[in-house]
């Protein structure tokens, strides 16, 4: 029976780091501030020569040179991202072109916030299963620092977000010591407008002219959330839905060996860990030095807990991830 294996990792971050001290001055903020309420230190904000794509395939180039492939080994891809490169068509597509593939594959585009590498995942390994693809790659490329409003009037939302990309390539396997086990993921839209940037949009019908004026942005211009309210339902959620993948796979929470979660608040992340029992050592982080980059979070922490050996082949390992929409979701994974 066809099964879905991760093959190999990839991520890729700007080169250019932006210290809690540089924010201070502009946010009216403060390094102990920052830290105390979500751990982060620095992050990565891009480069001139920086673009949603140019990062994506840095980071499949990375995924595809530890695996010994080549674009032309991808039968599909699946992009995600909350802002593009372009309105459309999506980066999926982009991303294809620049790799160099020359074959027609099919690119799909989600858009799941910080849960989209679980939903990203349940697809392409319902995809493979079926047998309708061999190998898809998964990608997730965020670009938050040309979006935040870097004020005083947006410090607590704009500190939060780095930019990068994380790239896993998930490949058919009949071998049941390396394979995806399980997913689990979720919604509610009743709780939407927690988390979210509501302008420009389709629904305004001169849509644009309020961002040529040169006048201030609106308040929904920007990211817009309530820190409270979803740093309730993320412990909460992350929680259920770990419990639920490991319950209905008959795991015991001590098997696993690594947890990789949504890098949006170590608080957060260590609160869940407390809830379930699982030691911090079984765990690996990345918020504090590139920040919340939504879909990249998880792909980008587990390459670095690859490629540092934290994990290794055959090892259990669990995803969980949380995100606007509200969206959320978890994974269990023998490496």
């Amino acid at each position: 029976m066809l099964r879905t294996k991760i093959a190999s990792t990839g991520m890729y971050v700007p080169s250019r780091i932006v210290t809690n001290e540089e924010l201070e001055p502009i946010m009216d903020t403060s390094d102990e501030w920052i830290q105390q309420r979500s751990g982060i230190s620095e992050r990565r904000w891009v480069t001139d020569s920086d673009t949603t794509c140019s990062m994506a395939v840095a980071a499949s180039k990375d995924a595809l040179n530890k695996a010994n492939l080549t674009a032309d080994d991808i039968d599909a891809i699946i992009f995600g991202a909350l802002v593009t490169d372009y309105i459309f068509p999506g980066t999926g597509v982009l991303l294809q072109k620049e790799l160099g593939c020359s074959k027609p594959i099919p690119a799909l585009d989600i858009r799941n916030q910080c849960s989209g590498f679980l939903y990203g995942m349940q697809v392409a390994d319902a995809w493979i299963r079926s047998g309708m693809y061999k190998r898809v790659l998964l990608i997730g490329s965020e670009i938050h620092s040309t979006s935040l409003d870097k004020s005083p009037r947006g410090r607590d939302v704009s500190v939060l977000f780095g930019d990068g990309a994380g790239a896993v390539i998930l490949e058919a396997t009949t071998n049941d010591t390396s394979l995806i086990m399980d997913t689990a993921i979720y919604s509610e839209g009743a709780y939407a407008e927690k988390l979210y940037i509501g302008k420009p949009s389709t629904n305004d019908r001169d849509r644009l002219s309020a961002f040529m004026t040169g006048e201030e942005l609106p308040r929904e211009a920007y990211p817009i959330m309530d820190g409270k309210f979803v740093f309730k339902h993320a412990v909460t959620r992350m929680a259920e839905a770990f419990t639920e993948v490991c319950k209905r796979n008959n795991v015991d929470f001590s098997e696993v060996s690594m947890v990789i979660p949504h890098q949006a608040n170590i608080r957060i992340n260590h609160m869940i860990l407390e809830s379930l029992g699982i030691p911090k050592e079984k765990s690996h982080h990345t918020i504090q030095k590139y920040g919340n980059t939504t879909m990249a979070s998880i792909p980008i922490t587990l390459d670095e807990a690859v490629t540092t050996n934290k994990i290794k082949r055959g090892d259990l390992i669990a995803f969980v991830g949380f995100g606007a929409g509200f969206t959320w979701g978890a994974g269990l994974a023998r490496y």
